[in-house]
């Protein structure tokens, strides 16, 4: 007999389906919002990451680099988040 505390049986793991809730007005209106201040954060946020770059590195250029990088960081969301909510069949 084993000693100890006895040994959970193992039952297969059941997966529970929800159904998925229409989004609101105000919830949507909240996600064009954001997409409005991603754009010019992340624009922003790659100015100061070069920004930082060239004053620690003594460069010049990594401001311009970092600044296209954001840029396209931040068209890259938006296209994702358009691709997305074009897929939905809500209007």
């Amino acid at each position: 007999m084993p000693r100890g505390r006895p040994r959970p049986t193992l039952r297969p793991a059941t997966l529970l389906v929800v159904p998925l809730k229409k989004p609101t007005t105000a919830s949507r209106y909240a996600e064009y919002t954001s997409l409005a201040l991603l754009l010019p954060v992340s624009t922003f946020v790659g100015y100061a990451i070069g920004h930082y770059l060239d004053k620690a590195f003594g460069t010049t250029w990594l401001q311009i680099v970092f600044l296209i990088l954001g840029s396209v960081a931040g068209f890259v969301a938006l296209i994702r988040q358009i691709m997305r909510d074009s897929g939905d069949d809500g209007a």
